[in-house]
């Protein structure tokens, strides 16, 4: 028995975890010598209010973020949920595409206009109401 898809899925692999973090130089300290190497790239992304920092931990990907302002979605989750995991993010072909897919499969898109996030990264969010309490990040690489 399986579930009717509207059309086909372009979600490759786990992109990134996100993990919330009360202090993005301290924890940096820390997942340095858990990983035994510091982060690869640190930037700011002012739309959602953050500071992140990127490890890679053999084919994977973390991503520390730290609240710049009380108001951001990171403040928010931490002061609710306390610092650890926050999204997963998929990396995805066609970001439109599944913004279409996922809202007609019943899926709650938080921004349905792709915004430029970390990394170098478009990007679209899916309420966790809507994924079994798991935010979910969808990322399509900006290319040239």
């Amino acid at each position: 028995m399986g579930f009717p898809l509207s059309r086909e899925v372009s979600m490759k692999k786990i992109e990134h975890i996100g993990i919330a973090v009360k202090d993005l130089e301290l924890s940096n300290e820390l997942f340095s010598k858990l990983f035994g190497k510091s982060p690869y790239k640190t930037e700011s992304v002012e739309s959602e209010g953050v500071k992140t920092s990127f490890f890679e931990a053999g084919p994977n990907k973390i991503e520390l973020l730290e609240a710049t302002h009380p108001e951001s979605p990171i403040a928010k989750f931490i002061e609710k949920k306390g610092e650890g995991i926050h999204h997963i993010a998929f990396a995805v072909d066609d970001i439109e595409a599944e913004i279409e897919r996922l809202t007609t499969n019943g899926f709650i898109v938080l921004n349905k206009t792709p915004k430029k996030g970390a990394d170098n990264k478009l990007v679209v969010f899916l309420h966790p109401k809507s994924t079994n309490g798991v935010l979910i990040e969808l990322c399509q690489e900006i290319k040239p």
